[in-house]
C-alpha cells in the first residue's frame, strides 16, 4: 500500500466540522464519498452497519477517533480513505472511547492492504498533536497539513 497521506489527500473525500445526528449517518457520508469517487459500491456502507450491529463498535479505536470499515471484498474496487471531522461528537456505543469526533472510512481490495491501512493509521494519531490539530481545523485544507506532518 501507498503513504496513507496519498490515500487522505483528496478533497473530494474529507469534510470538516461536519453536524450529524447518529453514527450511522456519520458512516453514511463518509462511505457515499468514496462511492462518489467510484472506489467502493453503496453495498460498504451496509456491512459495516450489519457488522457493528453483530459485533458491536469494534473500530471505535481511541477516544474520539473512529476507524468504521468492513472486510476486504466485492464491494470494494480500490483502496481508499474517508475522513470527516464533527462539530459535536457523537456516540458509537463504545464504554471505552464515546464519544466521537474524528472519523475515518477506509476500505481495502485485500487483506494485507487492510492490515497496512490500520497500521497507518494507527501510527497518524500515535502523537496527541494530530488529535488536537484535527479538532481545531476549520477547513479541509488545514486537515491536509496535519495530514501530511503527521503522516512523515
Amino acid at each position: 500500500m501507498s503513504n496513507l497521506k496519498e490515500f487522505l489527500l483528496n478533497k473530494k473525500t474529507i469534510r470538516c466540522k461536519l453536524n450529524v445526528s447518529s453514527w450511522e449517518e456519520a458512516v453514511k457520508i463518509c462511505t457515499d464519498m468514496l462511492v462518489e469517487v467510484d472506489a467502493i459500491n453503496l453495498s460498504y456502507y451496509d456491512n459495516i452497519i450489519d457488522f457493528t450491529k453483530d459485533i458491536g463498535p469494534y473500530y471505535v479505536i481511541a477516544p474520539g477517533l473512529a476507524m468504521p470499515h468492513s472486510r476486504p471484498g466485492t464491494s470494494v474496487k480500490e483502496n481508499c480513505f474517508s475522513l470527516i471531522t464533527l462539530e459535536k461528537p457523537i456516540k458509537f456505543g463504545s464504554e471505552k472511547n464515546d464519544p466521537v469526533d474524528i472519523i475515518i472510512v477506509f476500505a481495502a481490495t485485500e487483506k494485507e492492504t487492510h492490515t497496512e491501512s490500520i497500521r497507518q493509521v494507527v501510527k497518524l494519531f500515535s502523537k496527541p498533536e494530530t488529535f488536537k490539530e484535527m479538532r481545531n481545523a476549520n477547513s479541509i485544507e488545514e486537515l491536509e497539513k496535519i495530514i501530511i506532518k503527521y503522516n512523515e
